[in-house]
């Protein structure tokens, strides 16, 4: 049986490849440095980025990437959004014909402002219309202790959608499926950015009222840009725009969550991003959501702020006030 290659061994990645493997299925599981997969092998455990969750034995890892992807009959890209290229390109020749693609990582690239689908057809073009997305409200390690979620695969080939699904649901991982790919990408890679706007907020020692209305209004903004660029309005509404902004905005596991809610108590971006070893792809994206709006056009307050505190020194207080005195206007527009 052909295996499945998951490129990236960092929490999410490992527990997608976790439960997939403990399905019975052969799981090959890369991680860029020797060492990490030297150890995932040995102790059958993540150490750095998921410990305390057992491996299956279908499930093997390795630092070679031509290895990881050789033969497979699926390949995850679950990197941080700003190497996927990089990984992208590097896995071209080892890459079978018609073998599915599914990005799980979430951001928009800072330099040329593409989705990752979008740099994924760049790279990959035999394989573009073979890219599908994977989001929705799932904490790594509650996937990997097998708690109910639901996420859903977007793309643009129902076969191949349809045959990711069938794969990677359990009775545990309900898995649906849309056609609207960028719907599910727009929502996956700026609900980081409105999680540290509200992780902001609560640091500063504003309430729950205030979390209510930069989720309910950071979706809108969401929505705003999503519909501009050909987005379904329905699919911000579903798992991978509500589903995952709730999560991310208001659960203690969300990295996003947690740089801003440091933010708001005063510590400096660099202190904060130094003691965290996993990425929180709202810094990155802030960035680009933020010039991807202003090139389209597109109004989208909340982004704006938080690039101005990450990225121009701005204090979370004032982004805050920068909000609230913002020209009154109808809500619906």
């Amino acid at each position: 049986m052909q295996h499945i290659a998951i490129l990236g061994a960092g929490s999410w990645g490992t527990a997608i490849a976790k439960s997939l493997a403990d399905q019975g299925l052969p799981v090959r599981l890369w991680a860029r440095r020797a060492e990490l997969a030297e150890a995932i092998q040995r102790t059958r455990q993540n150490p750095d980025y998921l410990p305390g969750h057992d491996l299956p034995a279908s499930l093997a890892c390795t630092a070679d990437l031509a290895e990881a992807v050789e033969q497979a009959r699926a390949v995850y890209l679950v990197v941080p959004s700003h190497g996927l290229r990089e990984v992208a390109r590097e896995i071209r020749p080892s890459l079978g014909a018609g073998v599915p693609i599914v990005t799980a990582s979430k951001g928009i690239e800072n330099e040329t402002l593409l989705l990752m689908s979008q740099v994924l057809s760049e790279e990959l073009p035999e394989a573009a219309d073979r890219v599908c997305a994977l989001g929705g409200p799932s904490f790594s390690a509650e996937v990997a202790t097998g708690q109910p979620t639901a996420v859903c695969i977007g793309g643009t080939d129902p076969g191949v959608t349809a045959e990711i699904q069938s794969e990677l649901a359990t009775e545990r991982l309900r898995v649906y499926i849309t056609d609207d790919l960028l719907g599910v990408e727009v929502g996956g890679a700026l609900k980081n950015v409105i999680a540290i706007a509200v992780g902001a907020s609560d640091g500063l020692g504003f309430g729950h009222n205030a979390r209510a209305a930069l989720i309910t209004r950071g979706l809108a903004e969401i929505m705003r840009l999503a519909v501009h660029l050909k987005a379904h309005p329905q699919t911000l509404a579903g798992l991978t725009g509500m589903g995952d902004l709730v999560l991310t905005c208001t659960g203690d596991l969300s990295r996003n969550r947690r740089v801003g809610l440091e933010l708001g108590r005063g510590r400096k971006l660099s202190d904060v991003l130094g003691d965290m070893s996993m990425v929180a792809e709202g810094v990155k994206t802030a960035k680009s959501a933020h010039a991807l709006a202003q090139r389209e056009g597109i109004d989208m307050p909340i982004t704006a702020q938080v690039y101005a505190a990450l990225h121009e020194g701005k204090p979370p207080h004032d982004a805050v006030q920068s909000l609230l005195r913002r020209a009154l206007r109808p809500e619906r527009d």
